[in-house]
């Protein structure tokens, strides 16, 4: 059950903004109001901004929005690089420390629902990995088409399928190689003997916009994408990394540019199914956070004056203070 706002306020520790909703929400507009109100500084929960050199498909925050507030956990892996959830909270977790340490408010954002609870939850003890079952794994992908393992995948653990795409081989063999070493769905395996971040207050903010403009804003911003350059910037990726098992080709924009590339879609077929998979992915991104406990949701987008000025006011309501440092702007 949902604790009451005054009761999560009340939680002892270090102040930790948490913001989360669909994509194109206004998740990174919200984070750099609240950083440059509150002497924060950000760190992204997205499994692609992850990845350097995937730059105009990922929607990571500008660099001039990098050089207003600080970032962390963008850029931290080579796009040949396999980079996990236990990956991210280790990283994540260490930027927390370094954070609160110079008595300034973190602020995590993003929309991968896997990375986050790897992050506030803690990690399940999974079974080692086994490059032999992989290797079987792929070539049935291979063979069979990019869905055959994710149906796998939702006989052995269906709450776990429900959160991967059905078109990320990455993350789906690794949770079927999970069910079949455990001999167990990895849900189950993720209620036991979790190390859940501990001396934060968390304070979790979530965007819902209405629907329509929603699905407006992913139209426009996938459009976006592909006007500025995301065939030519696949291109140059698949001429360096094209024979190397690069988890961030699948990722939204750039499988539909690269389908374009090889000739498999026209322009306007790559840029209408990029649109219409960015808005089935923002109702399983919606799916997946309502199932979190204590977000307090916000029906409209990160960067509507009322949403900022609400979320403002809870912050400072919540008493984030450390030392003085927190609650004032920079200056």
């Amino acid at each position: 059950m949902e604790r009451p706002l005054s009761e999560q306020l009340a939680l002892p520790g270090h102040p930790l903004v948490v913001i989360v909703g669909p994509t194109a929400s206004g998740k990174t507009a919200l984070s750099l109001a609240l950083a440059e109100r509150f002497n924060g500084e950000i760190v992204s929960c997205d499994s692609v901004a992850v990845y350097r050199e995937f730059e105009i498909g990922t929607a990571k925050p500008s660099r001039e929005d990098r050089a207003r507030v600080p970032h962390h956990l963008i850029d931290v892996a080579a796009p040949e690089q396999t980079f996990t959830a236990g990956d991210y909270s280790r990283l994540a977790r260490v930027a927390l420390s370094e954070i609160t340490a110079r008595g300034r408010l973190p602020i995590v954002v993003g929309g991968t629902g896997l990375y986050l609870r790897a992050l506030l939850e803690g990690l399940f003890p999974g079974p080692p990995r086994s490059e032999d079952l992989r290797n079987r794994l792929r070539a049935r992908s291979a063979k069979k088409g990019p869905g055959h393992l994710h149906r796998i995948l939702s006989r052995l653990d269906p709450a776990a399928a429900a959160g991967i795409h059905a078109n990320d081989e990455a993350k789906t063999v690794r949770a079927i190689e999970v069910c079949l070493a455990a001999r167990m769905a990895m849900t189950e395996l993720w209620k036991r003997g979790r190390d859940p971040l501990v001396g934060y207050k968390i304070l979790r903010i979530g965007l819902n916009p209405n629907r329509p403009a929603l699905y407006e804003r992913i139209n426009q911003r996938a459009q976006r994408m592909f006007e500025t350059g995301l065939v030519e910037e696949t291109r140059a990726l698949l001429e360096r990394y094209g024979k190397a098992p690069v988890a961030a080709f699948a990722a939204l924009g750039y499988r539909q540019a690269i389908q374009y590339i090889h000739g498999e879609l026209t322009l306007e077929e790559a840029i209408s199914a990029a649109q219409q998979g960015h808005r089935n992915y923002a109702k399983r991104q919606l799916t997946w956070f309502r199932r979190e406990p204590e977000i307090n949701w916000f029906p409209d987008f990160g960067n509507h004056a009322g949403t900022e000025n609400e979320v403002s006011r809870l912050v400072v309501v919540s008493q984030f203070q450390v030392d003085g440092g927190i609650a004032r702007r920079h200056g």
